[in-house]
């Protein structure tokens, strides 16, 4: 058994279909959403029917606020080394730091020879792709006044190095047969294979290749981290992920622990299943392998313990103090003097069972619905920030009337018009997985929370009409500087119904969460 230790990470590998552009960026939306930490791309230049990986990437990027992103995998042999490395910096520095670079050898060599690449044997391709981590790795080392390196297949000289990434970006290299491995122990940050071709039975002969090259170059084992495309099995004996969200699970958490694997990545252009990872997956391997490690009894056994003191209902909160989540209390402070709602009529949800026991699972079940809405307000807090640097910006602009500061100013305004727009796009997408599944699970479980569901619906289309004037009001701001007041106005209502909002759900649906599940 090999488990390196290293933390869990969960996403996404999408297909860069370019007959729906917006749907594959909506889907690395709804991968953040769903508390996925990575969205991932196929990268193939030559097959028209994709778009072109590092623009999608650029546009996934625009449209979420803590998602990385990666190719999976870049193809080499069209996308020199050092133009490969700029690019990907760039996109770093843009992101503050979301983006990684998985790097393969190469494929398809008739169709990388039509579109103007080499046809490279298998060994010129290894040797080219060690030179490539060679050549991206000196881009970005600013420390040096130039590049120099002169390859059987790349050559750099007098270049000059950067820019700098924004954070040191990992480089995952796909790799299957055993010289592939053994470049990967020696130079990569990771290792990053598809189930479907390569196995999970597999994967101990391969990472054995991995450890033994590090080891011999002198390099820590767990300095890679072993990475996985996963997807739900296709039938007829093909390798894949089988059964129900549990056993999905429970052969995750399998793979952590025998042999390493700590990253995942479904394979799916299906929001459900996205959905269904992030929101079930997702947690429930993190507590098995998280006990594991920790040597503890697993969370089913744990729950038949009795508490040392029952637990019952806190007033406060509207939980049980049985339950280890808490819900963010709302302090009744407000911005604007705009009363979306009358908060006095939300009907309310008493636990029918005080004294319940809750897993590690169902907590955690119900603290993820804490962490997507504290992900909320932490955008909610940076749009102010940058609000109140347009302002700024704004006045200097006026007082200057230089056309640099003018520049400036619509620079500013122009990314906080995309941070307004990626802000309401995410809540629109966490409501909208609220409204046609969780809502319609939870009414079908307990009747008592039919009225507290159909005023947290009620407040969503609320919230939909404030979003609508933080939208009026951006097209004011594009129209002149006089247009900010108004925007702050909108941005001050919009805070007061989310701090509302969110507050009265967390209360409300955190006990149900913990006892039902999402879906």
């Amino acid at each position: 058994m090999t488990d390196y230790g290293h933390d869990l990470q969960f996403g996404t590998f999408l297909t860069p279909d370019a007959a729906q552009p917006e749907r594959v960026v909506e889907l690395a939306a709804l991968t953040e959403v769903a508390g996925l930490e990575l969205a991932t791309v196929q990268d193939h230049p030559y097959q028209a029917r994709f778009l072109d990986v590092f623009s999608l990437l650029g546009a996934m990027l625009g449209r979420t606020t803590t998602l990385r992103v990666a190719p999976n995998v870049a193809n080499l042999p069209l996308r020199p080394p050092y133009v490969l490395a700029r690019t990907v910096a760039s996109l770093d520095l843009l992101s503050r730091g979301r983006v990684e670079l998985g790097l393969g050898a190469g494929a398809f060599w008739d169709a990388i020879v039509a579109a103007g690449g080499p046809r490279r044997t298998p060994g010129e391709a290894l040797a080219a792709l060690a030179e490539a981590v060679d050549v991206v790795r000196a881009t970005w080392d600013t420390g040096q006044r130039s590049l120099r390196h002169e390859g059987a297949h790349y050559r750099v000289v007098g270049a000059h190095p950067g820019p700098a990434p924004a954070h040191d970006v990992e480089i995952w290299l796909g790799a299957i047969g055993p010289r592939m491995l053994a470049l990967t122990g020696r130079v990569a940050d990771g290792w990053l294979p598809s189930m479907s071709y390569v196995p999970p039975a597999t994967l101990s002969e391969r990472n054995a290749r991995i450890d033994d090259a590090a080891l011999a170059a002198g390099r820590d084992p767990v300095a890679v981290r072993r990475l996985y495309n996963v997807n739900a099995s296709p039938g007829g004996g093909e390798p894949g992920l089988v059964g129900s969200a549990t056993d999905w699970a429970e052969q995750l958490a399998g793979l952590v622990l025998e042999h390493g694997m700590s990253t995942f990545l479904l394979a799916t252009d299906d929001p459900a299943a996205i959905r269904r990872f992030g929101d079930e997956v997702a947690p429930a391997v993190r507590e098995h392998v998280d006990a594991a490690r920790r040597g503890a009894a697993p969370a089913d056994a744990a729950a038949v313990l009795a508490p040392a003191a029952p637990p019952t209902a806190t007033a406060s909160t509207g939980v049980p103090s049985g339950l280890g989540v808490r819900p963010t209390v709302d302090d009744g402070t407000r911005r604007s003097t705009e009363q979306p709602w009358d908060e006095t009529t939300r009907p309310t949800y008493v636990p029918a069972d005080p004294d319940r026991v809750y897993t590690a699972h169902e907590e955690a079940t119900a603290q993820h619905l804490v962490d997507v809405h504290d992900h909320l307000r932490g955008e909610l807090a940076q749009l102010f920030d940058v609000i109140g640097q347009v302002e700024a910006g704004s006045l200097d602009a006026g007082r200057a009337r230089s056309l640099i500061n003018t520049m400036t100013m619509r620079q500013n305004n122009w990314t906080l018009g995309a941070y307004c727009e990626s802000y309401c796009r995410v809540v629109t997408t966490h409501h909208t997985i609220e409204d046609t599944s969780m809502f319609p699970h939870l009414r079908a479980r307990d009747a008592a929370l039919v009225p507290v569901i159909d005023r947290l619906e009620a407040e969503h289309h609320v919230i939909a009409d404030v979003l609508d004037q933080v939208d009026r009001a951006l097209v004011a701001v594009v129209s002149g500087p006089g247009g900010l007041p108004q925007l702050r106005a909108a941005v001050d209502l919009l805070a007061d119904t989310m701090a509302s909002h969110l507050a009265y759900e967390e209360r409300m649906l955190l006990e149900p969460l913990a006892r039902f599940g999402f879906a």
